[in-house]
């Protein structure tokens, strides 16, 4: 597998992805993710026709995607930037990692294929570089998690 680390334009698709473009014709209504808990807005756009998957359906199910550095959620670390589902049924991850260099993506895109796996049939992952990611994107969920293993996010140096 091939991982493009291009700035801006880098994407990456998974054996079970789609190798498809994008469908710019979206019959969604597009939205932001309402914040619970303090969870950071990701923005969603997602066919909202009974029976269809949703943008929310993925964006819950990416909890399950565990970095496997730090033991936290991709989402509750910040690294999903959108989530959208076409007009046929496929979705479209935009995310980033906390560094371009990370030797686990192809370990990421695997489990985001486990967790998709019967939520949608097919799946790409968009990875960006920018906004560089950075401590400020966890959530508050996010820090929980982080603190229980020791690690204060709210006093580390912030890059600018």
């Amino acid at each position: 597998m091939t991982t493009d680390t291009r700035p801006d334009s880098a994407s990456a698709s998974h054996p079970h992805a789609t190798q498809s473009q994008q469908n710019n014709s979206m019959t969604s209504d597009n939205a932001i993710a309402p914040s619970s808990e303090g969870e950071e807005a990701i923005p969603l756009k997602a066919v909202n026709e009974i029976g269809r998957v949703t943008a929310r359906d993925v964006r819950e199910a990416l909890h399950q995607v565990i970095d496997p550095e730090l033991g936290v959620d991709v989402v509750d670390l910040g690294l999903v930037y959108g989530v959208e589902i076409d007009d046929n049924g496929r979705a479209i991850i935009t995310m980033t990692l906390t560094t371009p260099a990370c030797p686990l993506t192809g370990l990421i895109e695997d489990q985001c294929a486990q967790m998709l796996a019967g939520i949608v049939e097919e799946f790409r992952i968009e990875w960006t570089w920018k906004p560089r990611w950075s401590y400020t994107m966890i959530t508050p969920e996010g820090k929980e998690q982080l603190a229980a293993i020791g690690l204060d996010v709210d006093n580390l140096p912030v890059a600018q």
